[in-house]
């Protein structure tokens, strides 16, 4: 493979397989109010402030995946 080509390869992974997954995740975890951290769960009833950083977390996390993917698809240069 090429190094253009497994530049594609990555970047489809991130936009195919790891963001939907992350999205997934996030709003699986509104809709019932925990979000997964380990083997383990962060509740919003039981302690929100920790909910909304692991909520900011995974978010940024996902903001993070797409900007490489795009970067790896199209090659978006700083």
């Amino acid at each position: 493979m090429s190094g253009r080509t497994e530049e594609f390869v990555v970047g489809a992974l991130c936009l195919l397989v790891i963001l939907p997954w992350i999205a997934w995740t996030v709003r699986r975890g509104l809709e019932n109010q925990r979000l997964p951290i380990g083997r383990g769960y962060v509740e919003k009833a039981e302690r929100p402030g920790a909910f909304r950083v692991l909520f900011a977390l995974y978010l940024g996390a996902g903001l993070l995946i797409a900007f490489i993917a795009v970067d790896l698809l199209v090659g978006v240069d700083l």
